[in-house]
């Protein structure tokens, strides 16, 4: 046994020889492992690389797994990956404009050729990264969210929420990135604070005398003319354009008497009236409100009880549009802003500016400002889902741990909006849509407007109509939309196990039995998952749902590759070994739901893989040519005897170290049923290096130089300590506890640690 140890040499050597064992699949397990136990591992995109969320994530489910396979369970870690719609689409986009050429220029075909050249050179490199972690997944289960077998998962569960009547095609007003092109769910975006400005614009009431527009150029003297009107407070000037009522709240006095008159639009000709609906905030602003159905959810709410026009004034490039007024046509968002403030300022309509801070909802892919347009999209209803999966959990099927975000959880799913499908890129599950050219032609050149679509124009079925229901000559045409990337992910449990076949491996390891993710996808990822689970297996897909800390910066700031405040795990296991950096993540997580990452923790990892090295050595120099077998009749009659207190004349010495790693075996247990992760790290860091080495070992010292029934005592309770350890401590270190248990002058040379019996 070498002097030192040596992460480098020692990794990649022992993940080649777990691989060739084939133990990561529970299939290959001997007869004697009957009870299942599942994790998904959460897939991760196709264009990402390993962070240290990732990292901590990773670390957190080979515990698991590990831990549940020496104790007898086939234990399944099902790898895979996501397709991620917008971020991979985004990502060849940008290499085909350093050509000079966009996908519209190859067309969708040729583009997907190149989406799926991609991803064959780097798709899979974020999988290969979590080998360097010595992450236990079943490679030969590996799935991907375009297969083909998942692909006909996701259309089945479109037919089958379209066929209930839950899925429907409408115009509603919808989050909309220009840059990514395409529509958003509210959990897609991210909110970032930002300092803004409230503007204070008079709106001039219209008077029963003939009123001159205040625009007109005939009106020098305007002011003279605007005798009353009323302040109202925005964030967003340039959506005034598009206003069709101005709101106040019912029950405010100072606007009672005006509620039913008409104000003069500024910057335009037209009259709107002034209205009163509760949810109007009297306390925001001047408490009177500008409302633009067309850009703002609050407003198209408010717009549909009171009968209100819609008028849509920024289209899906964030530039104006008509029906503004010509002046403003075609300028971007902030541009137009400008020009309508200092249009304002000249008419004197400016009232006054504040500092206010804003939270702009951006694209959680490129950080564009969302906007909100009017756009037809498809939609599945949440009512009934949203109240399954409430009821899963209030009901104990499904349980958090820590159990205060079941809060966000529960207040999400009661307020939730239809779930918008549709995503306008090319690069995802195809909607199984078919249109009739002629009728959709037809509609077209219909005036555009809120509506659902019921002058009907397509078939929804799983393949293309060999004849047109509608006109009985076009080629049917399949819609080029593509569905939101959450709705395969909302799959994972059942898609990657083979639903809606009903596989051996969807009878054997669903539910699955803890889904270890991070806070911010509880609603994206975690509640959708299950409520597809309820809905197409009758069961949740996991029966726990544990919230894994956040890795921040030491300042407790976010990490962002983007913003050089990231750290890469990799050049850490380069550093230091995968074992100190599983051990380093580990040992904080203490139930703060942030972790301030310092490499402190992973040094400290660091040189305990060199003090469990040296003491091994300690341990084999004594017993010499000693044989055992590992968890077999050696440890068993050891266990009797130690516990038996009869064949053993124990020392103090061994009493105690014995009495210390029975407690901790009790504690590494009950640590690990209840997710205490960094606790059973701290528990097994003190025993040994405390409890073992600086007492028991100095201790044994001298009882290993007495007579031959004192050193051979000894040397048993030397090994057994050690053995025991080395199993509860490898689902946390798993190379160095491999690399010194092929060193055990082993009766079974074939034998690995990873399978071993778990100590009892």
């Amino acid at each position: 046994m070498a002097k030192t140890y040596d992460p480098k040499k020692t990794e990649k050597k022992i993940y080649a020889l777990w691989e060739k064992s084939g133990f990561f699949n529970p299939d290959k397990l001997a007869k004697s492992y009957k009870k299942s136990f599942t994790i998904f591992l959460p897939p991760p995109n196709i264009t990402g690389e390993l962070h240290m969320g990732h990292a901590l994530n990773a670390a957190i489910q080979d515990i698991l797994i590990r831990w549940k396979k020496i104790q007898g369970y086939k234990a399944l870690w099902l790898p895979g990956i996501d397709h991620a719609g917008i971020a991979t689409q985004n990502v060849v986009e940008k290499q085909l404009k350093k050509q000079g050429i966009s996908r519209f220029d190859l067309g969708r075909e040729k583009f997907l050729e190149k989406v799926w050249q991609w991803k064959k050179k780097y798709g899979n490199i974020i999988l290969e990264q979590f080998k360097k972690l010595g992450c236990s997944l079943d490679w030969s289960r590996t799935a991907f969210t375009m297969d083909k077998d998942y692909y006909q998962a996701v259309i089945k569960a479109f037919l089958h929420y379209y066929e209930k009547g839950w899925i429907y095609q409408g115009k509603r007003v919808v989050n909309w990135c220009s840059r990514c092109q395409t529509s958003l769910s509210d959990l897609e975006l991210e909110y970032k604070k930002e300092k803004g400005h409230l503007w204070y614009i008079k709106y001039p009431l219209v008077q029963k005398s003939k009123f001159q527009n205040p625009n007109s150029k005939q009106n020098p003297n305007y002011k003279l003319q605007i005798p009353r009107f009323i302040a109202v407070a925005t964030t967003r000037p340039e959506t005034m354009l598009g206003d069709t009522a101005v709101a106040v709240n019912p029950n405010d006095e100072r606007y009672k008497k005006l509620v039913g008159q008409k104000v003069i639009l500024p910057l335009t000709k037209r009259e709107v009236p002034i209205i009163a609906d509760k949810l109007v905030d009297p306390k925001f602003g001047t408490g009177a409100v500008k409302v633009t159905p067309a850009h703002s959810l609050i407003d198209y709410e408010i717009s549909l009880k009171h009968d209100l026009l819609f008028l849509q004034v920024i289209d899906g490039q964030g530039r104006i549009m008509p029906p503004a007024p010509f002046i403003y046509q075609g300028l971007r968002i902030f541009d137009a802003r400008k020009k309508i403030l200092g249009d304002l300022e000249k008419l004197g309509l400016l009232e006054k500016i504040e500092d206010y801070d804003l939270s702009l909802p951006k694209c959680y892919r490129c950080e564009t400002i969302v906007e909100l347009i009017p756009s037809e999209q498809w939609f599945l209803k949440m009512n009934e889902l949203a109240r399954v999966a409430i009821n899963a959990v209030k009901q104990g099927k499904v349980k958090f741990y820590p159990k205060n975000f079941e809060k966000g959880y529960f207040g999400w799913l009661s307020n939730v909006r239809d779930w918008c499908l549709s995503r306008q890129i090319w690069w995802g599950h195809q909607l199984p849509v078919f249109y009739c050219g002629k009728k959709q032609e037809e509609i077209r050149n219909q005036k555009s407007e809120i509506r659902n679509n019921n002058n009907r124009n397509f078939v929804v079925v799983l393949k293309k109509p060999k004849k047109c229901p509608f006109c009985k000559e076009c080629s049917m045409k399949q819609s080029e939309e593509v569905l939101d990337t959450w709705f395969s992910s909302a799959l994972w449990p059942l898609a990657s196990l083979g639903w809606p076949k009903k596989t051996r491996d969807l009878k054997n390891f669903y539910p699955s039995n803890i889904l270890s993710t991070a806070r911010d996808i509880i609603n994206l990822w975690a509640a959708r998952m299950i409520f597809s689970g309820i809905e197409f297996m009758k069961k949740p897909p996991f029966k726990n749902v544990y919230v894994h800390p956040t890795v921040v910066t030491k300042e407790g700031k976010r990490m962002s590759k983007s913003l050089g405040t990231g750290v890469d795990p990799l050049n850490l296991v380069e550093k230091y070994g995968a074992d100190a950096v599983r051990f380093g993540i580990s040992y904080q997580i203490m139930g703060s739901q942030d972790i301030r990452f310092t490499e402190d923790n992973i040094i400290m990892g660091k040189k305990f893989c060199n003090k469990i090295w040296n003491a091994a050595r300690f341990v084999l120099l004594q017993i010499g040519k000693f044989k055992i077998s590992p968890g077999q009749v050696f440890f068993e009659n050891l266990a009797g005897q130690v516990n038996q207190k009869s064949k053993l004349q124990l020392t103090a010495a061994d009493k105690k170290i014995l009495k210390a790693l029975d407690k901790t075996i009790k504690s590494i247990n009950k640590d690990l049923e209840n997710f205490r992760f960094g606790q059973a790290t701290h528990t097994l860091y003190n025993f040994f290096w405390h409890d073992f080495c600086d007492i028991y070992i100095e201790k044994s010292k001298n009882q290993l130089s007495g007579n031959n029934k004192r050193k051979s005592q000894t040397q048993k309770v030397l090994i057994y300590t050690l053995l025991t350890f080395l199993k509860l401590l490898h689902p946390f270190m798993p190379f160095i506890t491999e690399e010194i248990y092929q060193k055990l002058p082993k009766k079974n040379k074939k034998a690995l640690i990873m399978i071993e019996s778990w100590p009892s």
